[in-house]
């Protein structure tokens, strides 16, 4: 990669059109994904049922084959007083095309308990047979559901939405639509590991991370990234040929400060080809300078500090505070880990001292999240 290559060198302006075979090849992947995808689901929930379920789990008139699932604090007390929950919206991942509510079932109850909130886990249809932007209106109309659903003690002037991955991504186009800006006006943005630029090709990203072959066994250490091959199936999937690729409500990097909540955290994990342009777009909103394709996000050399985040460093960690607090940019990098390590199988991490680091990890930058919340979004 060229020392001063930049973004606008390599972006994209539509998603370009792929020969018949390959689109046959990738059509077949994502299909036999999808199926494969349901049968477990449907095993796992019969063998083992949820360790730690949802209070409620909702289907609104709207979308009525989308189940959502409500997670209240073990606080909060049904039969008292109703008192009314700050409440943060969730969106799962999975490239838009595979993944279930279910899927952040413990990172969600353990995130209302943690900070006294009410999580409530959206849905959509997934792509290839529902592309953009079908996802983006199911989670509209569910929000708006359930945002005048009168049962449920939603705090309105206390309102965040987050997601992980393609959810990272849903959830900063579904809060530029005039409908949820307008009415359920969220307070702040919660990207975690987030696609925000499908601007820039999948062959371009990889190489804008480093990879560390000495973190031991396990995904971590791996010389390729975890999404490289299925990257280009899932926009393949997702977004149709011709359409424009720096669509704000495709490619978030690109929509106006004005649009996008006031607050926004913005988690990256460091060994995730998508983490460079979480980064860049951190920076961009919080007026600092863009690193260019040839900055590498994060750190050569493994941390030191295992189980720990680092909050010292700007490239890991730096929170911009503009119009007297009114308006935030925060930006978090997870050091040593892959994209979605909070929620992989325990296999996936290979070693009790992966998993250990990883859960770590996550629990301290889920405290680090609500304390946010409390002090600069919601304050």
């Amino acid at each position: 990669m060229a020392d001063e290559l930049k973004q606008s060198d390599v972006r994209l302006d539509t998603q370009p059109p792929i020969p018949i075979l390959e689109r046959l090849t990738r059509g077949a992947t994502i299909y036999a994904l999808q199926t494969v995808g349901v049968l477990v689901l449907w095993y796992r929930e019969w063998a083992s049922p949820p360790k730690i379920p949802p209070n409620i789990v909702k289907y609104y008139q709207c979308r009525p084959s989308l189940a959502i699932r409500i997670f209240f604090p073990k606080s909060y007390d049904s039969n008292a007083a109703k008192t009314l929950l700050p409440t943060v919206f969730t969106i799962h991942g999975g490239g838009f095309c595979l993944g279930q509510p279910q899927d952040d079932d413990v990172w969600n109850a353990r995130f209302a308990n943690m900070h006294n909130v009410l999580v409530i886990a959206l849905n959509y249809r997934k792509a290839p047979s529902y592309p953009f932007p079908t996802a983006l209106y199911d989670l509209e109309a569910l929000m708006l559901a359930v945002f005048d659903d009168k049962s449920l003690p939603i705090d309105k002037n206390h309102i965040a939405v987050g997601g992980f991955s393609a959810g990272g991504s849903l959830t900063l186009t579904v809060c530029q639509l005039p409908s949820i800006r307008e009415k359920v006006k969220p307070l702040a943005a919660l990207p975690i590991y987030a696609v925000v630029d499908k601007s820039i090709p999948p062959e371009v990203k990889v190489k804008t991370r480093y990879y560390k072959l000495g973190l031991g066994p396990g995904l971590r250490s791996q010389p390729t990234d975890f999404l490289a091959k299925l990257s280009p199936i899932f926009m393949w999937s997702y977004i149709d040929p011709g359409r424009n690729l720096k669509d704000p409500l495709l490619s978030p990097y690109f929509a106006p400060r004005d649009a996008l909540p006031p607050h926004i955290f913005f988690v990256g994990t460091e060994l995730d080809q998508l983490a460079h342009e979480t980064w860049c777009m951190a920076n961009k909103l919080a007026g600092r300078p863009e690193p260019l394709l040839s900055e590498k996000v994060g750190q050569e050399k493994p941390s030191d500090r295992k189980g720990e985040l680092i909050l010292d460093d700007e490239r890991f960690a730096f929170e911009h505070i503009e119009e007297g607090g009114k308006r935030s940019v925060r930006w978090l990098l997870v050091p040593d880990q892959i994209h979605g390590f909070d929620h992989l199988p325990r296999r996936y991490h290979n070693s009790e001292e992966a998993l250990e680091d990883a859960r770590l990890k996550e629990v301290a930058y889920q405290k680090i999240l609500g304390e946010w919340l409390r002090s600069v979004a919601w304050k």
